[in-house]
């Protein structure tokens, strides 16, 4: 008999798989301090929470029974995982139990800021007849691009066809094949600046989908658009919105979630004529609560049965000898994959691993989840990517993963390559334990490199000339960008080259435009590894 305790509020219909179970003790004790969950905590399998409780390490160290925590929602802030993942216990979230009725409130914020529903609404209970002021304008016909068309974008892609719409989608993995077998265009996120109509974005919030629609892009969006942003604060540049729709540039928004929340009182959106909030409801139907406690209870009982179960969000337990072998290369091949991720232009279509050398006879697949992790977190953000869910994701989005091996090395006692394969060019990156001197990276593409993966590395091809270096060099140190470390690639005297430079900080888009403007100079990337 298995004891799960339930220390949040949930519905009694999204646990009744448990409740239900012969061979499962279920007790609900909410509203507990720490204190009071570490005095009891040692009895139970299994741990359920929402939001309210948060588990912390303590809590885990008194459990010594813990199997599983099941987390009723998507997010896991209030869990922590690097101690569940360090005691074996699995960690479950239910990341599709959201979808459809976030989807939903999408397209009820986008209808009302076609419509005016809300200013409407509350002029005519203040005993105002005002039809005048209100002339919204129709979907039919018009062009909706969807920024990110992972699962809640492309379920608002669908229901906006069947009004139709013309959908414009966006998002780093979607290939032309996939967006044909889903009606929509495959379009840059320029083009749906400039060409849509209504924008919904569907991205998680990363270092590079923070404000990826700000004053550059208000300064040449399509006169007249509406956006709606249902996912995270911060995608938009919230006072770059608020100046644009001031400007005419922007008809109005319908924002369900803030940079802050809840946002301060004086915030500019909350009594803007042409701005629609909601206190991030995306997720708050009763069929969304009972299905995430229902998806997370199904796991939760697979777990304790010792059956297959998805949605773990931290790592599950390695042989010790296979862990002993592999776990040094772990952070190497996030690296790998992030790197390959950074440098690589169009979406993913494969991720080809190659192992060399001793790692041939080595089960690999823990390796391989930590690259295709690295590569997919770039993209995806890394509170949504995690060893775990990697290949499953990978699936989800067509992106086909290929591991060979050899015992043939060059040079290396063991080598792991990373090759990405997309619509438009192939990358591969390369790398190596050294004893003494830690993980390196030791090829890009076609040039040998000796390079140290961490911090922010300016990766630049360009022509094997006299000069060019000095001129990079120059170039960096009057924007006040020290160089910590430098390593040039080359096959031929004269031919095409590369040089990986360690700076000290970040580099703006500006300045990777004007090294891209010097004289011999093809292209220059920062990439960040951490």
């Amino acid at each position: 008999m298995f004891k799960v305790l339930v220390s949040d509020p949930i519905s009694d219909l999204g646990i009744s798989l448990l409740v239900e179970a012969s061979d499962i003790a279920i007790d609900k004790k909410t509203g507990l301090s720490e204190d009071e969950l570490v005095a009891i905590i040692g009895e139970y399998d299994a741990l359920l929470v929402r939001s309210q409780t948060r588990v912390t390490e303590r809590i885990m160290t008194a459990g010594k029974q813990l199997k599983v925590i099941g987390r009723a929602g998507v997010g896991v802030d209030n869990i922590d995982l690097e101690a569940a993942t360090k005691r074996g216990i699995i960690v479950i979230n239910a990341p599709d139990g959201n979808t459809i009725t976030t989807c939903e409130h999408t397209f009820a914020m986008m209808m009302a800021v076609a419509r005016h529903i809300p200013q409407a609404y509350a002029k005519t209970v203040a005993g105002v007849w005002d039809r005048k002021s209100f002339v919204g304008v129709e979907l039919r016909n018009k062009v909706l691009g969807v920024l990110g068309m992972g699962r809640i974008g492309s379920e608002v892609a669908a229901r906006a066809k069947a009004f139709g719409m013309t959908v414009f989608g966006y998002d780093p993995f979607l290939t032309e094949e996939r967006a044909e077998k889903m009606g929509v265009r495959k379009a840059s996120v320029e083009d749906i600046i400039r060409e849509a109509d209504f924008i919904t974005v569907h991205t998680p919030l990363t270092p590079e989908t923070r404000h990826m629609i700000g004053k550059d892009q208000f300064a040449v969006i399509k006169k007249g658009v509406r956006i709606v942003n249902c996912a995270r604060g911060g995608i938009i540049d919230e006072l770059a919105l608020v100046e644009a729709i001031d400007a005419g540039q922007v008809e109005g928004a319908a924002f369900d979630v803030f940079e802050e929340e809840p946002p301060a009182a004086d915030h500019p959106f909350l009594k803007h004529p042409k701005i629609i909030v909601t206190p991030h409801l995306g997720a708050s139907t009763i069929e969304a609560q009972e299905n995430v406690a229902i998806d997370v209870s199904e796991q939760l009982l697979h777990i304790l049965r010792g059956e297959p179960f998805k949605n773990a969000v931290n790592m599950p337990p390695v042989a010790a000898d296979v862990l002993s072998k592999l776990e040094p290369y772990f952070s190497l091949g996030k690296k790998l994959g992030s790197f390959a991720a950074q440098v690589a232009e169009g979406p993913v279509k494969e991720i080809a691993v190659s192992y060399a050398g001793d790692l041939a006879d080595v089960d690999t697949q823990p390796l391989t989840r930590h690259i295709v992790e690295g590569v997919l977190a770039y993209h995806l953000g890394s509170d949504q990517v995690n060893v775990v869910n990697a290949m499953h994701l990978a699936k989800t989005r067509e992106v086909n993963i290929v591991v060979t091996k050899t015992h043939t090395t060059k040079g290396f006692t063991n080598q792991v390559s990373v090759t990405l394969r997309t619509d438009k060019e192939e990358r591969l990156v390369a790398g190596t334990l050294l004893n003494g001197f830690g993980p390196r990276i030791t090829q890009v593409d076609k040039f040998p490199v000796d390079v140290e993966p961490s911090g922010h590395i300016l990766l630049i091809s360009h022509h094997d000339k006299p000069g060019i270096i000095g001129r990079v060099g120059t170039l960096l140190g009057t924007n006040e960008i020290n160089i910590a470390s430098m390593q040039v690639g080359r096959k031929i005297v004269g031919g095409a080259a590369i040089m990986m430079l360690g700076v000290d900080k970040g580099v703006t888009k500006q300045v990777l435009g004007e090294l891209t403007a010097l004289p011999d100079l093809n292209n220059a990337k920062e990439v960040h590894l951490y």
